[in-house]
C-alpha cells in the first residue's frame, strides 16, 4: 500500500525558514521522481519543486528559485523541501506527489504552511 506522509509545516514569520518532509512507503522510493506542490485558498494546486529519481536533477517554480531547496534521502525514503526567506505569499497547503503509472498519481495528506507576522 503506497503511503506519503508529509510533516514539518507550521506558522512562521516572514523571512523565516521551515523544512518539510515527505516519507514514502509501499513502493521503491529510488525509482521515482518526487515533487512538492502547494495550494493556496482559492487557487489551483501548483508545482513548487521536483527531483529526479537519482537526485541528480531538480527544478523549481520561478517564485521559489533561490529560496527553496528540494532534496531526497534514499536511506530514509524521504524527500525534503527546505524553505528559506519565506514570504506571506508562500502560505498554502504543501503536498508531496508520486507519479504512478500512466496518468496516475498519489498525493500525501498535505501540511499547512502559514507565513505571517
Amino acid at each position: 500500500q503506497v503511503q506519503l506522509v508529509e510533516s514539518g509545516g507550521g506558522l512562521v514569520q516572514p523571512g523565516g525558514s521551515l523544512r518539510l518532509s515527505c516519507a514514502g512507503s509501499g513502493f521503491t522510493f529510488n525509482n521515482y521522481r518526487m515533487s512538492w506542490y502547494r495550494q493556496a485558498p482559492g487557487k489551483e494546486r501548483e508545482l513548487v519543486a521536483s527531483i529526479t529519481s537519482g537526485g541528480i536533477s531538480t527544478n523549481y517554480a520561478d517564485s521559489v528559485k533561490g529560496r527553496f531547496t528540494i532534496s531526497r534521502d534514499s536511506a530514509k525514503n524521504t524527500v525534503y523541501l527546505q524553505m528559506n526567506s519565506l514570504k506571506p505569499e508562500d502560505t498554502a497547503v504543501y503536498y508531496c506527489k508520486l507519479p504512478w503509472g500512466p496518468g496516475g498519481v498519489y498525493w500525501g495528506q498535505g501540511t499547512q504552511v502559514t507565513v505571517s507576522s
